[in-house]
């Protein structure tokens, strides 16, 4: 079924590539070719294999750029050999950006979509990540999962205003136990037992919708958000009492998202602050132990140079989960693991340049005080040619408790290598 839909997307894209595009226009045409290696460095991790990434990559993409608009495309041609040895493809994106009068853009198709101000933290941006391709060593740009949507931006005297409208709900792609294992609820497991999940029906009113009023004050950018969707990872549980036995289903539960941010220059380096408000509308009071309770987060984060070719940033983000008393009364009774109310989160990312910046090295941390887990990213990348880059870097996670965020992934540690052409 995800097949035909897919053909039926790229194929309506093609026609109206042949509608708008004019027969003699320039379309820019470049790509890579890429191999990415990857190894799990815990033996007792239960995943099928001990590969995390074996794959060959080819990336098309397409670009024109005419009085009536712009068109964009990007397609990926993936073997994968890690253990299905099958091969897929994707559209990334496949969009069209055109202009109604002079204040009035129009962007719809297949896209990547991204706002907020956190380095790898995300408070406002609700849009689909792709966690199996951020842990495995894939190229930064495939931590976002594509979406099929339509995006309006507005441009006034007050500032810019942004819409998005995703029809149909698209989850975060999380790991399922084949490559990676996860956290089921008792137990990290692996191919035994694949992660699955309920996905909401395909109705208008389950659609995602955000919106931005971004407006610079002086030096800084300023931005109100608000969302009205799911979130993005299955965090409630229903029971399907179709059958004669009730059976716990993983569901995506209705969120409101309400937030604001703030970045600009200052001591020499750039600040941002954020904040949101995570309305849970399947569990407004608190009473409903299936379903996540809402929460306040707040970000503060800061940027410099350091030295030459060295550049520092820091990052502290703070959730307060409402309706605690109740939450923790729920999960001890259930004998389940009780976060703290106010959970913190310390990140910090290193960047060094060397060899004429034709080498950089990075190193970024994630570490949780209250729930005491880690997730350190490392990497070293090197550009042998204008067309040759090499790079190499290991993913390592670590905590106490299986059920926190970065515990969950705790036998998933693993190392990379990765070869890419561009052309």
């Amino acid at each position: 079924m995800m097949t035909q839909i897919r053909l039926l997307i790229t194929g309506l894209l093609l026609v109206m590539v042949a509608l708008t595009v004019p027969l003699k226009a320039e379309v820019l045409i470049d790509g890579f070719l890429q191999n990415l290696q990857g190894a799990r460095l815990d033996e007792t991790n239960p995943t099928a294999t001990e590969l995390t990434a074996s794959e060959t990559r080819l990336q098309l993409r397409a670009e024109h750029f005419g009085d009536a608009g712009e068109f964009f495309a990007r397609l990926d041609f993936v073997y994968d050999g890690a253990d299905t040895g099958t091969y897929n493809w994707e559209l990334r994106e496949g969009y069209f950006k055109f202009q109604l009068g002079s204040n009035l853009d129009l962007k719809f198709g297949r896209q990547i979509l991204t706002w907020g101000t956190g380095d790898l933290v995300f408070i406002n941006d609700v849009f689909a990540k792709d966690y199996q391709s951020f842990f495995t060593g894939r190229d930064d740009q495939y931590l976002k999962a594509p979406q099929n949507a339509l995006r309006a931006d507005y441009y006034t005297g007050l500032g810019s205003l942004s819409l998005v409208w995703t029809p149909q709900f698209e989850p975060n792609r999380l790991p399922t136990g084949r490559k990676l294992s996860y956290f089921n609820g008792e137990e990290i497991v692996g191919e035994s037992q694949l992660f699955s999940s309920t996905v909401p029906a395909s109705r208008f009113d389950n659609g995602e919708f955000a919106f931005r009023l971004n407006r610079t004050i002086g030096s800084f950018s300023s931005a109100l958000y608000f969302y009205r969707g799911f979130y993005k990872n299955p965090m409630g549980v229903e029971m399907d009492m179709s059958g004669s036995t009730p059976i716990p289903l993983l569901v995506y539960p209705k969120l409101n998202l309400y937030g604001a941010s703030i970045r600009g220059p200052m001591l020499g380096g750039i600040i941002w602050l954020e904040s949101g408000f995570y309305d849970s509308r399947d569990d407004v009071d608190g009473t409903n132990a299936q379903m996540p309770n809402s929460q306040l987060a707040g970000l503060l984060g800061f940027e410099r140079q350091v030295a030459t070719n060295l550049t520092a940033n820091a990052q502290w983000q703070v959730e307060y989960m409402l309706d605690h008393d109740l939450y923790r009364m729920q999960n001890e009774t259930a004998g389940m693991f009780v976060r703290d109310e106010i959970r913190h989160l310390v990140t910090s990312r290193i960047t060094k340049m060397l060899a004429d910046e034709l080498l950089t090295l990075s190193g970024f941390v994630f570490f949780s005080p209250t729930d005491e887990d880690m997730y350190v990213r490392l990497s070293a990348s090197y550009k042998y040619s204008d067309e040759i880059t090499l790079a190499a870097g290991a993913n390592i996670f670590d905590g106490k408790y299986e059920a926190t965020d970065f515990g969950r992934f705790q036998k998933n540690d693993n190392a990379y290598l990765k070869v890419t052409y561009g052309f």
